[in-house]
């Protein structure tokens, strides 16, 4: 590797600044849906994997580094599901977690899709299934109701930044003409939601987001993801739910089965705000900086913060099984989790190039549900 190749896996260069500013560098806009025959493809065999960043961001320091427990004794098989964006990083993960307790099997087993996990792990059928989004209610419901509890579920990695299809960021943006720069989440769910759990009163002009002049008497025109969809669901428990209460969308948004018309409507539209995915969002609009709680620093969706986690609608993968409550997985299937929240674990995410590691903060979350 020469000078330059180290200088830039060595983490975040002074040039990403400049490279992504204040705006996520737009991604590549998908001109259609998977054709039947690419989504039979990746159930197969997995997804096939984007081009990678130019910038890939660094390891945590602070990641705690992995000590195996109990090398000599720890056996098992385990046969697991993966959605197909998962399959080539968690192939990488098993092998990496091999080196340590040889005697442990664990495979990943087609069809590859999280929309099936859920459903399998109510089947039977998987010990654990590795899902780039968060379950479906309807399966989590499902799942409690034949077993009395919740699945277990525990972030494993950040998702991608605007890789279409992995997982990327999600941002809301409006019109390029249009002056606002920032909203909270309690201007957001006020905007988009008919619970208002944040407590604000309704808003729907954008004088009520403090613009003046032309824009004050402007009705907001909404665009989103018409329920149930991953982009719509991960708003929803964002922004709309609070304290276990889950928020509901108002019924008067202007709804699209896909998130694909999205960007091309705000981008028509001087008056309109939608959400979607960072890969999803054309050069023709412009993204908003968002702040989680009322008085909190906003920020961009650029690609340094989402990668530093610190952007409020960044991503994360997940390890799900059936784990009892006040019961322990399976010791050899626990070890892997904390192998994965490593540093050594997300050493492996780091060098596959695509998704994003997790800073401590968020693997001691992930460590403290097990």
């Amino acid at each position: 590797m020469n000078s330059s190749s180290r200088w830039f896996a060595f983490g975040f260069c002074v040039a990403s600044v400049a490279l992504v500013g204040a705006q996520p560098a737009p991604g590549t806009i998908a001109p259609a849906p998977p054709t039947p025959e690419q989504s039979a493809a990746w159930k197969a065999a997995g997804r096939t994997l984007p081009t990678p960043e130019l910038l890939q961001p660094s390891l945590d320091p602070a990641l705690t580094g992995f000590q195996p427990r109990e090398a000599r004794t720890l056996t098992g098989s385990f046969r697991g599901a993966s959605s197909d964006v998962l399959v080539e990083l968690g192939q990488k993960w098993i092998a990496a977690f091999k080196k340590h307790y040889p005697a442990v099997k664990i495979e990943l087993v087609p069809p590859f899709a999280g929309s099936l996990g859920a459903q399998e792990l109510i089947a039977g059928t998987n010990d654990f299934v590795l899902v780039s989004r968060e379950l479906r209610p309807a399966d989590i419901e499902g799942f409690a109701k034949k077993f009395g509890y919740d699945p277990f579920s525990v972030p494993i990695s950040g998702g991608s930044y605007r890789h279409f299809g992995f997982l990327d960021a999600v941002a809301f943006f409006v019109h390029q003409d249009n002056p606002i720069r920032q909203l909270t989440f309690a201007q957001l769910d006020a905007l988009l939601s008919t619970t208002r759990h944040r407590g604000g009163a309704p808003i729907r002009t954008w004088g009520q987001l403090g613009l003046t002049g032309e824009w004050a008497d402007q009705p907001i025109h909404v665009v989103g993801v018409k329920p149930w969809n991953g982009f719509e669901e991960f708003v929803r428990q964002r922004v709309l739910s609070v304290s276990g209460k889950r928020g509901e969308w108002r019924e008067d948004l202007e709804f699209h089965p896909t998130v694909f018309p999205i960007s091309p409507k705000v981008a028509a539209d001087r008056y309109a705000i939608g959400y979607a995915g960072v890969a999803y969002i054309g050069h023709d609009t412009k993204t908003i900086a968002l702040a989680e709680n009322e008085g909190g620093k906003f920020y961009p969706a650029s690609y340094d913060e989402v990668a530093r986690a610190r952007y409020p609608l960044s991503r994360v993968t997940f390890f799900n099984a059936n784990k009892p409550s006040g019961k322990p997985l399976p010791a050899a299937l626990a070890e892997f989790v904390r192998f994965i929240v490593s540093r050594e674990g997300q050493a492996v995410v780091r060098e596959q190039a695509i998704f994003l590691p997790l800073r401590e903060e968020q693997a001691a979350k992930s460590r403290a549900l097990q």
